[in-house]
Formats: structure tokens, sequence, C-alpha cells
């Protein structure tokens, strides 16, 4: 079952992303593979298991959140909820936001290929991430009544698919598929 995949490393090359390297250095480390559901809980920080915390990833969202500010795609912002303030970290690149809505947008409607294996890899693993996010409907809020219809359904249809089928005919996205399983579960 894609659940139980486990996640091998093919190179420990470093990316320059701080956080991916730091992920390799992990999966490296292991002394028997993990599976894609335990590197999900690890790298999301959200393990309880006391054994492994070493190859838990810390303050993953606000690290994540600070690159993107360095990029320029958000910025820092400080906000008072009557008791405390607290840090908010808003979209400062609308022009970046709006070109991965509309990748994914063109992605289910003009450039629909009817196939995932056929999509390419990083928009899947985009739609994938999104969907688990919850935030994927979002996207086609601003489409038109009859583009959103076909845009849901289409995105529906795509991600009820049976990951396990999925993975086994996926040459080199079988890891998307495992994501994907491991978020549906």
């Amino acid at each position: 079952s894609t659940l139980s995949f486990q996640v091998l490393l093919k190179s420990d090359a470093p990316t320059g992303d701080v956080l991916l390297d730091e992920t390799l250095r992990h999966i490296k480390a292991t002394e028997s593979a993990e599976t894609v559901q335990t590197w999900i809980e690890l790298l999301t920080g959200e393990t309880w298991n006391p054994f492994k915390l070493q190859y838990q990833l810390r303050n993953v969202r606000e690290r994540i959140a600070k690159a993107l500010v360095e990029k320029g795609i958000l910025t820092t912002e400080k906000q008072n909820f009557l008791l405390f303030d607290m840090t908010t970290h808003p979209v400062s690149n609308a022009t970046e936001k709006q070109r991965l809505v509309k990748k994914i947008q063109e992605s289910m409607l003009e450039r629909w290929v009817n196939n995932p294996h056929r999509m390419d890899r990083r928009t899947l693993a985009l739609l994938v991430l999104a969907h688990s996010s919850d935030v994927l409907e979002n996207v086609f809020t601003s489409l038109a009544d009859d583009k959103y219809d076909v845009a849901m359904n289409r995105t529906k249809d795509l991600l009820d698919m049976d990951p396990e089928v999925e993975a086994a005919k996926a040459r080199g996205a079988e890891m998307i598929w495992a994501v994907l399983a491991a978020f549906n579960k």
C-alpha cells in the first residue's frame, strides 16, 4: 500500500534550500527506511514518537514563512488580538500568488489532459498540497460559475482516484500519490 511506501534516498546532493537540505540529512541519518506517513509527521513537527524526535524538523511553519519573506512573497506584520499580539505573514507579492492560481486553474481547464500521468508532476504535486491544505477551492472562486463547476468536478475526480492504483502506474510520481494517500487517511 502507498501508506507503507518507504522513503529511500537517491541522492544527498545539497539542493540549496535550508529545509530541504536538513530533510535530506535526516533521511540519510535514519537507520531503517521510514514510511511516507512517518516522514510527514516528522517533517511537520507533529510526531509523538520519542525515539524519532531527533529527525523532527523544528519550527517548520516559521522557517518557511521566513524564507518566503526573504524571497519577497510574504511580509511580516504584528496583529493585535485583544490580549496578545500575533505575528502574521500576509502575501506581499500578489503577482506570484496569481501566477500559481492561474497555473492550477489552467491545468484543470484549458490545459486539462484528463490523465494524471500526463500531467506536469509539479502541477500535480501543487494540486495535492493545495487540497491537503484546504485552499484548493479558493483557487477556483474567481472563475465564472460554469468554469468553477468544471474545475471543481475535474479536481474531485482527480483527487478521488485510488492512490494505490495510480502509484502503481506512476513512473516518477509515486511519492505524490503516497502523500495524497497519507493526507486522505
